[in-house]
């Protein structure tokens, strides 16, 4: 009698935009290292890190939209996407902030402010796990708490900022200490039970209006032209975003979030009456 296999479904796309997740978080830890060992380098190395941590946040954008579109979820991409996610939004962002930021502090509070980051990220990976295990009857599809690939990438596009402000210099003065207090706020939000959307329901079918389509082309273009400053603004504007969403009308929520055009149900509809009028 054939012995049932215990092997969990591996589909190779979804995870290979995961494993590129990963490569980038080890690249951009390489890098940081290189920053530590190698003071004369300058800044080269922290913006090769940034860098890299953005682009294993691009990486884990799409993974989770490969595996929709083509219906390839499973258990093990849940967790190898965490595994990485710790990787690259977890120990990356930590390393970066305490080498640049943090040994202008004591080397107690630098520990403690990058570990805590570091343990507060761990623990809202393991409960979004726990959470998927166990679906919400309501069908909700927020995150509860900050995304941790949100948090890396505010760390990291806050910091690109503050280096371009001062002059490529590794020192960034006085604003050292916002970014401090960042660190902390973003370790609380990210075990809060804030909701945040996570924008699943807008994919490669999703329809929007001309000047939806204006205002997503034209972010697009600037984030590549003024790279320094445009990521920054995208992820501090989630950030806030999350904090004024109950006050926003569910109309404007559901334009924002969902899929901002006709449903296909009532496309069909409409076009049947029009054939009837016609034959009318």
């Amino acid at each position: 009698m054939a012995m049932k296999s215990n092997s969990p479904r591996i589909y190779l796309l979804p995870n290979l935009m995961t494993a590129g997740n990963l490569f980038c978080g080890f690249l951009a830890i390489l890098m940081i290292f290189e920053g530590m060992q190698n003071p004369d380098s300058g800044v080269m190395p922290y913006y090769k890190a940034i860098a890299l941590i953005l682009g294993a946040c691009v990486f884990d954008l799409l993974d989770g939209r490969v595996a929709r579109l083509r219906g390839q979820e499973s258990m093990f991409g849940r967790e190898f996407d965490s595994l990485a996610d710790i990787v690259s939004f977890g120990i990356a962002p930590a390393l970066l902030v305490m080498d640049i930021v943090l040994n202008d502090f004591s080397h107690r509070l630098g520990w403690l402010t990058a570990f805590g980051y570091l343990l507060c990220g761990g623990m809202r990976l393991a409960r979004f796990n726990c959470m998927a295990a166990e679906p919400d009857e309501s069908g909700s599809k927020d995150f509860t708490g900050f995304p941790i690939p949100a948090a890396a990438g505010l760390i990291a596009s806050l910091t690109l900022l503050m280096l371009w402000l001062n002059e490529g210099e590794k020192e960034v003065g006085p604003w050292k200490y916002g970014l401090l207090i960042l660190m902390w706020l973003l370790s609380f939000l990210m075990l809060s039970e804030f909701h945040y959307p996570s924008f699943k329901k807008i994919n490669w079918r999703t329809r929007r209006t001309l000047p939806w389509v204006f205002v997503i082309i034209f972010v697009a273009v600037s984030a590549v032209i003024f790279w320094h400053v445009v990521p920054a603004m995208i992820f501090t504007s989630y950030l806030i975003y999350g904090g004024i969403r109950p006050w926003i009308s569910r109309k404007w929520r559901r334009e924002i979030e969902e899929d901002g055009g006709e449903p296909e149900v009532a496309i069909l509809k409409n076009a049947e009456d029009d054939e009837n009028e016609t034959a009318a």
